[in-house]
């Protein structure tokens, strides 16, 4: 009996910390597949929203261990071995770059990814706007794209943060 008590405390405490689970962003806006330049997977990239809300969740996986700058493109294309068919960083605003620059930060700028040991990692953030503004620069004519870049943000530095290559990128794609 004292066992079925506590188990039935244990699940009361566990479904308390759910009630959250409402705020979580659930609504699925699109995803994209990572690659790198030789065509292996690199991760993937989920974007979900919960009322005006935008969110990006992004995995690494079999990248180098580190921090690694993470930015959303002009452009929904991955070709070249150096990815340069993604243009530059996503600024409908016409904003500076990075989230420590006072007169920053635009669209296109996320947090470093931070790569572990084993070549994974994950980043996620809120992204800038209402979720209709959103929507209209990451999938207008020519789409968008996230990169993966080989050095970290500085979260400063224009145009890119001295990020350095780009190493990974995926076509966001409309669910």
């Amino acid at each position: 009996m004292r066992a079925v008590l506590a188990l039935g405390c244990g699940l009361a405490i566990a479904l308390s910390g759910c009630a959250t689970v409402d705020e979580q962003p659930s609504d699925r806006l699109g995803h994209a597949p990572l690659q790198t330049a030789a065509g292996a997977p690199a991760g993937s990239v989920r974007l979900l929203a919960s009322g005006a809300e935008v969110n990006i969740s992004v995995t690494g996986a079999g990248l180098p261990p580190g921090a690694h700058g993470l930015h959303l493109h002009t452009t929904g294309a991955c070709s070249g071995t150096a990815f340069d068919a993604a243009g530059g960083h996503l600024n409908p605003d016409s904003r500076e770059h990075g989230a420590d620059n006072p007169a920053g930060a635009h669209l296109g700028d996320l947090p470093n990814l931070i790569i572990g040991s084993d070549g994974s990692g994950s980043a996620s953030a809120t992204l800038r706007g209402a979720r209709a503004e959103v929507l209209a620069a990451l999938f207008d004519a020519d789409g968008s794209a996230v990169v993966i870049h080989a050095a970290p943000d500085d979260y400063r530095s224009q145009p890119a943060g001295s990020s350095g290559a780009r190493i990974a990128c995926g076509v966001l794609i409309a669910d």
